[in-house]
């Protein structure tokens, strides 16, 4: 059986919570483990990194406030991440970056919040997990300043058309593939797009509970997206790249494990 990292999963503050057990359990069986928990406010963060004290070598986490909440950043708040981001269990910086789409937070607020935490990952020596939606140009400015000093920064999600894959690919940035890539309606360009990824920067991700994938089938009972559906959407981007699904499966696991600086007995 292959295996696989996810990650992005969201299993706190989602729908996922009250079965944590179960979810870790039925990703492991099918060789997803372990987990990367995503963290996108500091008292999330924190929550994030007791979890993956219950779960060793099964669980790890990111530390960071994500653009939603960048207004909840304040002036004690980069030393307070500094601290949540020296846990053994933090593997990245983040979840952080620009969502112009939702502008939950002013995006002068969102612009700040995220260049204290580049910062903070070039300090730390930490890779950065980032977002971006409907903010590219501000997005691609502010990385490119920092990603000399960047030991590793990974775009997940990944929705954009070529033009943003090819600017983001000669900043050396990781790509993470979703299931949205499984969706015939909005997944149209990315599917074209996943075979010009260069194989050494793609990650893939479940970003449970959400995003489903649409083409499974039978279809899942419940609409929640679950750690172990990450084998299928491996396959199915190894479809599209014309790729053997286990070679590229192992090539996924050693990109995570390189990027956030697992070692392989950790799986």
């Amino acid at each position: 059986m292959s295996s696989y990292i996810d990650i992005a999963v969201n299993l706190l503050g989602s729908a996922l919570e009250p079965d944590i057990a179960q979810i870790v359990q039925a990703a492991a069986d099918q060789g997803v483990s372990p987990l990367i928990v995503i963290g996108s406010d500091l008292t999330e963060s924190a929550a994030a990194i007791q979890l993956c004290q219950q779960y060793p070598k099964q669980l790890y986490c990111t530390a960071g406030v994500h653009p939603h909440h960048a207004s909840e950043w304040q002036a004690d708040s980069k030393q307070l991440q500094t601290t949540l981001c020296q846990a053994p269990q933090v593997v990245a910086v983040g979840e952080c970056g620009l969502d112009y789409n939702r502008d939950f937070s002013p995006r002068s607020a969102q612009r700040q919040a995220f260049i204290d935490q580049l910062e903070l990952a070039v300090e730390l020596k930490k890779p950065v997990l980032m977002h971006e939606r409907d903010a590219h140009d501000d997005f691609l400015s502010i990385v490119k300043e920092y990603r000399p000093h960047l030991c590793g920064a990974l775009l997940r999600c990944f929705t954009g058309t070529r033009a943003q894959m090819e600017a983001y690919i000669e900043l050396d940035l990781h790509l993470g593939i979703t299931g949205w890539v499984c969706d015939e309606r909005r997944g149209q360009e990315l599917a074209e797009l996943v075979p010009f990824i260069p194989k050494e920067r793609l990650l893939i991700e479940t970003d449970s509970p959400y995003l489903l994938p649409r083409s499974m089938r039978p279809k899942p009972k419940s609409s929640k997206n679950k750690p172990e559906y990450l084998p299928y959407i491996a396959q199915y981007i190894a479809n599209l790249r014309g790729e053997n699904a286990a070679e590229f499966a192992k090539q996924c696991y050693q990109n995570s494990l390189a990027f956030f600086n697992l070692s392989q007995a950790n799986g």
